[in-house]
């Protein structure tokens, strides 16, 4: 059964110029792109897509950091979605993270880890409409 997933490519790596990259080896992966847009999130858009990090250390320098540059997000599409992109994107840290995985090719730091996945199938559908009205999703 397909499934979706919410990805974000995060200013660090659009800054960098690794958009495109990224978003080849999420192609050459198996998902399928259903929905794909630059912006850039406002302070309100970010503190509303990490509302479940409120209170933790990290959400202010979070929100400071998603609302620096420019995003590229996207709904991905594939079978058991979230779960295989999670390992597909690598751990937090890319220290951490397995070799050829994206955070690992292009992540900095467990601050600036270059990409977001969703964490669930309900996240994912709710992160998707976040970012995305229905008719632009394909």
């Amino acid at each position: 059964m397909e499934t979706i997933t919410l990805t974000m490519i995060k200013p660090d790596a659009v800054a960098a110029g690794n958009a495109g990259a990224i978003l080849g080896k999420i192609a050459e992966a198996g998902f399928k792109i259903k929905a794909l847009k630059m912006t850039q999130l406002t302070i309100s858009d970010a503190q509303r897509f990490y509302e479940v990090h409120k209170g933790k250390p990290f959400y202010e320098s979070l929100v400071e950091f998603m609302t620096s540059g420019p995003i590229v997000a996207a709904v991905l599409e594939k079978g058991n979605a979230v779960a295989d992109f999670r390992t597909f994107i690598g751990a937090t840290n890319p220290a951490d993270a397995a070799e050829g995985t994206i955070r690992k090719l292009y992540a900095t730091s467990v601050t600036q880890n270059a990409i977001h996945g969703s964490d669930s199938d309900e996240n994912a559908q709710i992160e998707a409409s976040f970012h995305f009205a229905q008719r632009e999703m394909f």
